[in-house]
This record gives structure tokens, C-alpha cells and sequence, in this order.
């Protein structure tokens, strides 16, 4: 939809001059209307190149278009440690907490260090490396040079408002959190809903990887990908949102000089217990939003699947990262790897790896199927 700066811009002005004669006392209350400008607004970042569309395109289903395992920053040299997550479904996450059986879970991030998608909306223009602003009050000052921004803040947070930078921030991250809480973001109308409702029938390849990934026989997929209590019920997101090692390598590619330690960046995480543990992501539009892993290290969709066949099946041909040719590298960070989940499967052979590959494509929104790469 806005994958280019050129094109992101004249959507901006666009929905802006929409907005600016559609708002009424009626919708005063609309802050996605507003969050929606905000979101495609490469203003809002230093060289004025970035918007959060940048990294979140509603092309593909709100994740990276680039490609690369992390996100170029707005100065075109920077790069994030992380895979920029999509942002379908986010809302959807649950709030950070300790579960019965001792495993952290939720929060936004992949160390689920934000409580809310507010206070995750309000990182990246304030990151070095991502927006590079350097201030709340620069954002606002952006802000104030648009006449739309001013009319709208004034009529949703008061008169005066961005002369507070704190508040005008708070209320600019709200706005991002509501467009990002709308149906847009969250269709359920995969054809894994759609068979769900009586509207698809699953092809046999398709229904033995649904068969596959909610065993207790065969496979252990979703005891980490499930939120519902029951296999096959609407609404799933799949994914429980716990935090995990499950031993994922390095990406080399980065150039990092130290492991991510995962949910140890959480500011009320001090147990070394939870080091190189990071939240267990929906597999929701998984297929259209490679690469994988939270430093994007492998970028074909099968290849994670005999990843994790690898702690299963002791064939040598297993061992073998299809991607690289050569043997798996060593995690990232060797503590706590979760072995206890990882090896309660059973080894795959290849007509299974291929179905659970083909029912996770099923859980593609309808308007990215057509991105799908057989």
C-alpha cells in the first residue's frame, strides 16, 4: 500500500485533508483515525525518511518489506539487533505476567519489556537506530508544523496540548495504539477461520499438518502456539506468549559483539534463569513474514520447521541447515535452552515437515495469500 517514501507521503496528505473535513464533535473521540496518519508519517523521524510503515507495511502484513534480518534505521546505515515483528494481531497480546507453572508471558516486545502497544508505539521513534529522534519534545515539534496534527491534538487532548511534549507524546502513542487496536489489523479470515466456519475445506496435505501441529503424539507445536485452551476455536492466535530459549544461532550477519540476552532487558527481570529467553511469536501470517527468529537468522519458513526437527530426528541429513549447507551453529546463548519442550516430538519425515508448512500457510490473512510462495 505505501511501501516508498514518495508514496507514503501523498497517502499522508491525502488521509490528513480526508480527516481534517471529515472530523466532527461526533468523532472527537477517534484516535485510530488520527493514529492512522501518524503511522505512515516519515516526518516524525530525524532525516525525515522512516515511518512506522517502514518496518510495519500493511503490504505485508504490517512486518519488514526489505527482507533483511533487521531493519534499516532512518539514517539508511543503522541496523536493529531484532527481526521487526508484524504487527497483525499484537493487540491481541497479553499482558506480561508469571504463569502456575513459573514461565514468564505476554508483554509487547520481544522481551515484553512495554506494557502496553502505547508504550511500545512510543520506542522507535526515540531509538538511535531506528527513528533517531532524539527527544519527546523534537517529535512534538514535528508535530506542530503540521496544521492537521495541531487541529487534531487540540481537539482530542485540548487546547495547548503540544505544548506539553510529554503529554502531546502520550497522546501520539495512544493514537498508534488505536489504529493499531482497529480490525484492520486483526481479520480472522484465514482459511484456517474460514474452515473453522464451514467455508473452506482443508486440502489433505493441509489437514494433516493441522493434525500434525495440534498433537500430543507426534509433535509439540502447540504447547507454545496455542492461547485457547481447545485446539480449533476462533479466535486463536496462536501463540501462548510465553518466553522461551529454544536455542535459535547467532546471525552472523549483524556483526554483534554480544548475545541478546532476551527477556533479561526487561526492567523487572533481574534472574539469570530468563537470559536468552524471547517471547514465543503468533503464527499468524507467519508464511508472508520472513525471515524468522528474533534476529532473523533463517529466512525460509521450512527451514524452521527442521530447526526445530533437528532436536527430534538424529539422521545426519537433519543436522544440516538447508540454508547454509552446513551444521546448525550453536545458540546464540547455550543457557537455559528449553530441551524439556524442544525434544517431545517426534522425528519428521519429510511428507510431514512439508504439511506442517502448508497448514501454518493457512493462517494467512485473505488479502496476503496472494503472497504466498509455493
Amino acid at each position: 500500500m505505501c511501501s516508498g517514501f514518495l508514496s507514503m507521503k501523498a497517502y499522508v496528505l491525502s488521509l490528513s485533508v480526508f480527516l481534517s473535513v471529515s472530523f466532527s464533535a461526533q468523532a472527537a473521540d477517534d484516535f485510530s483515525a488520527l493514529g492512522e496518519v501518524l503511522f505512515f508519517d516519515a516526518n516524525l523521524s530525524k532525516n525525515r525518511t522512516q515511518a512506522c510503515a517502514s518496518c510495519h507495511a500493511p503490504d505485508k502484513a504490517f512486518s519488514d518489506p526489505r527482507g533483511t534480518p533487521t531493519s534499516t534505521g532512518d539514517d539508511g546505515v543503522s541496523v536493529g539487533s531484532r527481526n521487526a515483528p508484524a504487527l497483525t494481531y499484537a493487540t491481541k497480546t497479553v499482558p506480561f505476567h508469571l504463569e502456575p507453572d513459573g514461565h514468564y508471558a505476554g508483554g509487547f516486545f520481544l522481551d515484553g519489556r512495554a506494557e502496553t502497544l502505547a508504550e511500545q508505539a512510543g520506542g522507535p521513534p526515540l531509538n538511535p537506530v531506528e527513528m533517531g529522534m532524539p527527544s519527546k519534545a523534537a517529535v512534538v515539534q514535528r508535530l506542530k508544523e503540521n496544521s492537521f496534527y495541531v487541529r487534531q491534538f487540540e481537539t482530542l487532548g485540548g487546547k495547548g496540548i503540544l505544548n506539553s511534549p510529554d503529554k502531546a507524546f502520550s497522546l501520539m502513542t495512544k493514537s498508534l495504539e488505536a489504529f493499531q487496536e482497529s480490525d484492520r489489523f486483526s481479520t480472522f479470515d484465514s482459511k484456517y477461520d474460514r474452515h473453522l466456519r464451514g467455508e473452506y475445506t482443508m486440502t489433505p496435505q493441509e489437514e494433516l499438518g493441522m493434525t500434525l501441529f495440534f498433537s500430543d503424539q507426534f509433535t509439540n507445536c502447540h504447547h507454545c502456539h496455542k492461547l485457547n485452551g481447545m485446539p480449533n476455536t476462533e479466535g486463536e492466535t496462536f501463540s501462548n506468549y510465553q518466553f522461551h530459549n529454544i536455542g535459535v544461532p547467532a546471525n552472523t550477519e549483524l556483526g554483534l559483539t554480544a548475545a541478546d540476552v532476551g527477556l533479561l532487558n526487561h526492567p523487572k527481570i533481574k534472574d539469570d534463569a530468563q537470559k536468552g529467553k524471547f517471547k514465543t511469536p503468533s503464527l499468524r501470517n507467519v508464511a508472508v513474514t520472513d525471515p524468522y527468529m528474533h534476529n532473523g537468522v533463517f529466512k525460509d519458513l521450512r527451514t524452521v520447521v527442521l530447526f526445530y526437527n533437528k532436536y527430534n530426528s538424529k539422521s545426519q541429513k537433519s543436522q544440516i541447515n538447508p540454508e547454509t549447507k552446513k551444521q546448525w551453529d550453536s545458540p546464540e546463548t547455550e543457557q537455559n535452552i528449553a530441551i524439556d519442550l524442544l525434544e517431545k516430538g517426534n522425528a519428521l519425515k519429510t511428507r510431514r515437515v512439508d504439511a506442517l508448512v502448508a497448514f501454518m500457510k493457512t493462517l494467512t490473512d485473505k488479502r496476503y495469500e496472494h503472497l504466498i510462495v509455493d
